[in-house]
């Protein structure tokens, strides 16, 4: 496999360029050849110029392309609007094949099923790499349907795009076919001889702020925690629906994940109710993260892929960045994702909308992702393995990392505080601060909360109560002070803890006072007044160094169709009953 990198300025250079590559066929064995075309300039008739000089000069070659954000070449960002790469493979055994169908919301699965009966009809395709115009189209059915491919063909490409990210006009092209404003094309590559190995890298990393997906209806994010989605940008980061809402929400996607795998998703447009475009599908009562770019994590992955990449002897390699990364980034420092991979092999690509990747059979559209596709013909050539740890990457000159990092850092940390506060407010506002159980408001909302469920259920369920009261507990603070009052207190509140361990439908609260309640959602009055003997007894043998032990009078009652107050009533008599008795017992109500 032989690749010739051409940058179109004018056509005595381009024309220069192609008696070159015929003359090198010329004198080599030579077979399938391809031109993938990737074009800044969107003046159309500027790009079928080109295609009629190739049409000419090779019309045996093959040509795709399509208009892009920007464009890689030897691994680096070009200035160049027009690139074009060719590449020639060198075994009879390579096949290459380009399709092209109009790719509409209606018709994005028919392609992907029309894809897989020509792949089933020729078994000699292994990948396929694709390029589409995928704006304002929902990627979910047509992803699904890709992923019913023959598992051994690999799946990659890039959405076309335009150099004004705002914009969203684009195309994509192929001999023979012309150019579609709505369009894909598909470039099926495979033979005995040819191999190929993919990997993606993000680097982005989420923030801890959780929000849930609570409405959506596919490409349509209605809804987060409850809310409008645009709330989260316009309150975290103070972006709001305007002409630059697309621009500036690249560089901060949602980040959710798929499996094992992490996805992100772009905002692309907001509209009048709040609501958002995304770029692809979303599902409700997902979980998803504002997420951020860390440049450490990137060029980490950069290292540990490019490695991988290396050890399997590419000859070409293709990349598909998307134009958020380049935004993220800055121009100036862009090409450090891409350049060391043209060490290993000359690596050519362009900024998309969009990306895609299949792996482990499952179709995926990406965003804000880089991925890398190596390629080769026959086994790996001697001398050809590269060790990239002598590659230089620019670790620390941009600017962006420490102060994003710290930061993030900073972020991270207020975030971490502030969670903790709200959960000791969350907990201080329904718990006693000398018992830590709950204290009356919330163990009567528990309690009003089981009566209106049994309710619900029309009258099923058994819904007990127990009351306690420590029985001369007066004597306890007038004859050994308050303190150890509390002290007594206290230890009653561990045994109820300790002895209802594990009962996942026990609530206990402090009534007031020496007082306790103990709701049992799920038991009858006979296994309440079971437990409540336990607990009698468990506190009676509790002896205090200057109180000595102490006792429990406890009453218990069921729930029967009636109000909290009526229960409440019930077994606080049942108490009464208790106490009357000579206390230190148990006493059921029915």
């Amino acid at each position: 496999m032989k690749q010739f990198q051409i940058l179109y300025k004018d056509d005595a250079g381009f024309l220069e360029r192609l008696g070159e590559i015929k003359r090198w066929r010329a004198s080599h064995s030579s077979y399938a050849t391809i031109f993938r075309i990737y074009s800044e300039d969107m003046d159309l008739g500027h790009i079928q110029h080109i295609c009629d000089c190739l049409d000419e000069e090779m019309p045996d070659a093959q040509y795709l392309g399509c208009t892009t954000n920007a464009n890689i070449m030897d691994g680096a960002l070009t200035d160049a609007k027009i690139i074009l790469t060719c590449t020639i493979f060198e075994y009879g055994t390579t096949q290459a094949k380009v399709l092209q169908f109009p790719f509409l919301e209606g018709n994005a699965a028919q392609d992907a099923a029309e894809l897989k009966k020509f792949c089933d009809a020729n078994p000699w395709v292994q990948a396929v790499e694709m390029h589409a115009t995928i704006m304002d189209i929902s990627m979910m059915e047509f992803c699904n349907e890709m992923s019913r491919l023959r598992e051994d063909i690999q799946v990659f490409g890039g959405g076309a795009f335009n150099p004004d990210m705002d914009d969203d006009t684009a195309a994509v092209f192929s001999k023979g076919n012309g150019f579609m404003e709505h369009g894909i094309i598909f470039l099926l590559l495979g033979g005995t001889n040819f191999h190929t190995y993919s990997a993606f890298i993000s680097g982005w990393k989420p923030l801890k702020r959780r929000f849930r997906v609570t409405k959506a209806d596919r490409e349509i994010l209605y809804e987060l925690d409850g809310k409008p989605a645009l709330d989260v940008y316009r309150r975290f980061l103070n972006i709001n629906r305007n002409d630059r809402f697309f621009s500036n929400t690249l560089e901060f996607p949602l980040f959710m994940e798929h499996g094992d795998i992490d996805i992100l998703r772009c905002p692309l447009a907001a509209n009048d109710d709040g609501s958002l475009v995304m770029s692809s599908d979303m599902q409700e009562d997902a979980v998803v993260r504002l997420a951020y770019g860390d440049p450490e994590t990137i060029l980490a992955s950069i290292r540990e892929d490019g490695q991988k990449i290396a050890d399997f002897c590419p000859e070409v390699i293709q990349t598909f960045s998307c134009a958020a990364r380049k935004a993220f980034w800055g121009e100036g420092n862009i090409s450090d994702e891409t350049v060391l991979f043209n060490s290993v092999a000359p690596t050519t690509g362009f900024y998309t909308h969009g990306e895609f990747l299949r792996i482990n059979g499952d179709m995926l559209n990406f965003n804000v992702t880089l991925v890398i596709v190596a390629m080769r013909e026959g086994e790996p050539r001697e001398g050809r393995k590269v060790n990239i740890a002598k590659a230089q990457i620019d670790d620390g000159s941009n600017e962006k990392i420490p102060i994003i990092r710290r930061f993030v850092s900073f972020i991270e940390a207020s975030t971490a505080e502030l969670e903790e506060m709200n959960m000791k407010l969350a907990l201080s506002s329904v718990t006693d601060g000398l018992t830590r159980l709950y204290n009356r408001a919330e163990i009567e909302r528990r309690i009003r909360g089981a009566l209106d469920k049994r309710k619900n259920q029309g009258g099923c369920g058994s819904v007990s109560l127990i009351m306690l009261d420590i029985d001369n507990f007066k004597k306890v603070n007038d004859v050994y002070g308050h303190k150890e009052g509390d002290h007594v207190i206290q230890a009653l509140s561990d045994v109820l803890r300790n002895t209802t361990a594990g009962m996942r439908s026990c609530s206990i609260g402090r009534w007031g006072g020496e007082e306790f309640m103990v709701l049992l959602s799920d038991s009858d009055v006979d296994d309440a007044a079971a437990l409540a003997e336990k607990i009698r007894l468990k506190f009676a043998s509790v002896s205090y160094e200057t109180a000595g032990c102490q006792t429990v009078s406890i009453g218990v009652t069921q729930a029967k169709d009636e109000t909290a107050d009526a229960l409440y009533s019930r077994v606080d008599k049942a108490l009464y009953m208790a106490k009357a008795a000579g206390k230190d017992q148990v006493v059921m109500l029915g």
